[in-house]
């Protein structure tokens, strides 16, 4: 299964954030046994740093972004996702840009937190709790 990864969910994995830590971290844990094959949107990594960078600091921040460029893929970014972003009706453009982003790599589905605001996605949106349901399924 090829996946994106919402930005949130790595956020909630980086730094730890409580309470969304715990499946946060199964979820990566999975993605290193090979259960499914990760990918994020080029702004997520940016996203990643400018926050780690102000929760924690800017050696944790670099050492983030170069750990998790080890497991993902980086989904292709360029005018076109931006521009067909505008289109898909969400509310919040950085969710439509990653949504875009699944839809141009064909991807199977989006695991995000905010599910609320994929409501126009043309694309599977799991919680992380019904991800992992769907991992221990298969």
């Amino acid at each position: 299964m090829r996946v994106l990864v919402d930005t949130n969910i790595v956020l909630d994995f980086v730094p730890a954030r409580q309470p969304f830590f715990a499946e946060a971290d199964e979820i990566f844990v999975r993605l290193l046994t090979g259960e499914f094959e990760a990918f994020v949107s080029a702004i997520t990594p940016i996203n990643v740093f400018y926050t780690t960078h102000k929760e924690k600091d800017k050696p944790t921040a670099f050492l983030a972004i170069e750990e998790l460029l080890k497991v993902v893929e980086i989904t292709r970014s360029d005018k076109f996702i931006f521009q067909n972003a505008l289109i898909h009706g969400f509310s919040d453009y950085e969710d439509a840009v990653q949504c875009a982003c699944a839809l141009a790599e064909n991807l199977d589905t989006i695991v995000t937190r905010n599910a609320k605001d994929y409501k126009n996605a043309r694309i599977k949106i799991y919680s992380p709790h019904n991800f992992l349901a769907r991992l221990k399924r298969v």
